[in-house]
């Protein structure tokens, strides 16, 4: 499908006739979808969520797509932190976990304040080590009909980076979900997914890695595009232009907020990640599909920076 061009800067991101290609699909259930893209540089492969059906998946060039892991309690969102290790939310054991080289696994984040999780969503990791993820109200199929909420609102969280401390950093959204940082990391972006909403918000980025609320503005609203879709998933470039999920496929915006074109999907589009060895490649997940497509800038790599010899915990 043709690239939607609305302003003529977008010309300098995505090239003249440049268009996406599946990879593959048929993943999740009736609602799906697939989703958490992340690139692994070293082994030159791409890890992604199959939620419904629980499991992890891989597709590299020499296999196609492969199952990577099974019973991932419902995996979505999914990020690598400063020596690689793969961050993880869960829906079905409302935590946050990371993974080790030798596979075992260790819990960041599942509970606050002494109550559980409602559904941990999307994850990104600060240069410093910190943990940032959405927590959206539960919903079925998605968590177990039997978890109740304990807590009274969905949040974002802040895990610091030496795992002691989590502190709820924004509290006003209703369907918190997608989330980045912009290239310097002085602003964190925060979407709401809630149908009624369909906006980004942006916030100042504290020296202690706390947000200033009294930052918080709106970046962008989607609310007036009636076509199928709305924010989810969002990136990066280093450029600091702002790719999300919304109405039509992915929204390409400029630092400033301005909706500079769409990359056109059937359906709805749901995460992305950057990836190969140049980071311009951009997959990203639907429905039930994989999809990829070249583009001029390179995203902003995971894990962020230099890998350090270790990382407390």
């Amino acid at each position: 499908m043709p690239v939607e061009r609305i302003d003529p800067r977008v010309d300098a991101i995505v090239a003249d006739g440049a268009d996406w290609e599946e990879l593959g699909r048929g993943f999740g259930g009736p609602t799906g979808p697939a989703e958490g893209p992340v690139w692994i540089a070293e082994g030159g492969y791409l890890l992604f969520s199959d939620i419904h059906n629980s499991r992890r998946m891989r597709w590299s060039p020499a296999d196609g797509i492969t199952i990577d892991k099974e019973d991932t309690q419902n995996g979505n969102g999914q990020t690598r932190d400063r020596e690689g290790r793969l961050v993880v939310c869960h829906h079905f054991s409302r935590c946050v976990d990371r993974e080790e080289a030798d596979g075992s696994v260790s819990v960041i984040a599942d509970k606050y304040r002494g109550m559980k999780l409602n559904r941990p969503n999307d994850v990104v990791v600060k240069s410093d080590g910190a943990v940032y993820f959405t927590d959206p109200p539960p919903k079925v199929p998605f968590t177990p009909p039997e978890h109740p909420p304990e807590i009274d609102c969905a949040g974002v969280y802040r895990v610091s980076p030496d795992g002691a401390r989590l502190n709820m950093v924004v509290r006003d959204l209703i369907n918190p979900n997608g989330l980045c940082f912009s290239p310097d990391e002085k602003i964190l972006y925060v979407n709401d997914s809630n149908q009624h909403r369909k906006l980004i918000m942006a916030y100042s980025v504290e020296a202690d890695g706390m947000l200033d609320l009294g930052s918080a503005r709106l970046f962008c609203d989607m609310r007036a595009d009636t076509r199928v879709g709305g924010p989810d998933g969002m990136k990066v470039d280093v450029a600091g232009n702002v790719y999300c999920t919304g109405p039509g496929g992915i929204w390409i915006l400029s630092p400033a907020g301005e909706h500079l074109g769409t990359i056109l999907m059937e359906g709805r589009t749901s995460n992305m990640n950057w990836g190969d060895a140049d980071w311009r490649t951009l997959y990203f997940t639907g429905s039930r599909t994989l999809n990829r497509i070249r583009l001029e800038i390179p995203g902003v790599p995971v894990p962020r920076g230099a890998l350090p010899t270790s990382l407390s915990s």
